[in-house]
């Protein structure tokens, strides 16, 4: 088992930026690769950023390239997501979550919420124009 739980989300304006933590607990001596995903009123729950256990890998959905970066420290079992420039679009429900992975390089360049193993139970980001 491993708990998931994130922090940092908050109320900032168009423009300005926010960082995101996930505290990871449990079985993390395993290989998990780490994600961000959002989920905004009235709309599934999609794919934003995810990482490697080693943090060589990273991937990254379209609408936040280059103004989001994913990292994480394993010595604090914690990932990060950095996110600047941010938009109204951006506003969601910010959830980390973490899939078991093959070896700790891996990391696809896309996932689904269904491939996820673990949860956490998100943190609000609300952008204001």
């Amino acid at each position: 088992q491993v708990q998931l739980v994130e922090s940092g989300g908050g109320l900032v304006q168009a423009g300005g930026s926010l960082r995101l933590s996930c505290a990871a607990s449990g079985r993390t001596f395993s290989s998990y690769t780490m994600a961000w995903f959002r989920q905004a009123p009235g709309k599934e729950r999609e794919f934003v950023a995810a990482i490697s256990w080693s943090g060589d890998s990273t991937s990254y959905a379209d609408s936040v390239k280059g103004r989001f970066t994913i990292s994480k420290d394993n010595r604090k079992n914690t990932m990060y997501l950095q996110m600047n420039s941010l938009k109204p679009e951006d506003t969601a429900i910010y959830y980390c979550a973490a899939h078991k992975a093959p070896s700790i390089y891996y990391c696809r360049s896309y996932y689904q919420a269904n491939d996820m193993d673990y949860w956490g139970k998100g943190t609000l980001v609300t952008v204001s124009s």
